[in-house]
């Protein structure tokens, strides 16, 4: 399957991809956990010193290859984030400003963790970046393009994909920009972008659609068209997604050709 094929096959019915995911054993046990205890730490030193909370809460904000900044983390959930100038503005990388956000202990206190809601979203989140981890290890251009349908459209300068660095990887492919640029200046790296995409694209489900399609053309271009078979859960569903569409193209994926080939 190619990259984009791949990626359509979730991006077309993902509610029930993430349910699937969320029911493996490694995603349901670790989700137990962080259900039955978040609300037990009632402030940033509780979360951040409790291993297995922090790590679940960091991953599902795309933070796990951080998991080891606890110092870091800890002020970050000190100083909130009722100013600009506080550290989780300050660090310049959108998925530490959300988890503080999540995690305001500055202003909610030790009521923080008590939300139904901030629990739900948390574990949602956890899920969908199980997944898409997941998929990365088979193809990791399909691992990129879901991130990128996720996190683009939230996305409201090119200074927040040049913060990113999946978001940027998925650009940088797209329209073929070598990565050495990210020794230049940040300002001309941001000028340079800012001349070849319109960030509020990514707002137009269309317009998103087709910039995914064009990176995943010039994914599978540079690195070649996935040939993995994947895990015994992606296999299941990629059957079923077949059986639905009785064994035809899918017209998703048709749109999706076309909009490329128009872009």
């Amino acid at each position: 399957m190619t990259t984009l094929s791949s990626y359509l096959s979730i991006a077309r019915d993902a509610a029930r991809w993430q349910s699937v995911t969320a029911k493996a054993p490694d995603v349901a046990i670790q989700t137990k956990y962080f259900e039955a205890n978040i609300g037990k730490a009632t402030s940033a030193e509780e979360l951040v010193d409790n291993q297995r909370l922090f790590a679940y809460a960091m991953k599902a904000f795309g933070l796990g290859d951080r998991i080891y900044a606890k110092g870091l983390m800890k002020q970050v959930l000190k100083q909130g984030v009722g100013s600009a100038t506080t550290l989780a503005y300050k660090l310049n990388d959108p998925n530490i400003l959300a988890f503080a956000k999540a995690f305001d202990f500055a202003k909610n206190g030790a009521q923080t963790t008590s939300s139904s809601t901030l629990v739900k979203s948390v574990t949602d989140q956890y899920t969908r970046n199980a997944l898409e981890t997941d998929q990365s290890t088979q193809n990791g251009g399909v691992g990129l393009a879901l991130y990128f349908q996720r996190k683009a459209p939230a996305i409201t300068s090119v200074y927040g994909l040049l913060a990113d660095k999946k978001l940027l990887k998925v650009v940088q492919t797209a329209l073929d920009i070598s990565p050495m640029t990210a020794v230049m200046p940040i300002d001309r790296q941001a000028a340079m972008l800012s001349k070849k995409i319109k960030v509020a694209d990514f707002q137009d489900a269309t317009k998103l659609q087709s910039f995914i399609a064009r990176f995943a053309a010039q994914y599978d271009y540079k690195y070649g068209a996935s040939s993995a078979t994947g895990s015994v859960y992606s296999n299941a569903i990629l059957l079923g997604a077949s059986q639905d569409m009785g064994g035809a193209i899918g017209g998703s994926l048709l749109q999706a050709m076309q909009a490329y080939r128009a872009y």
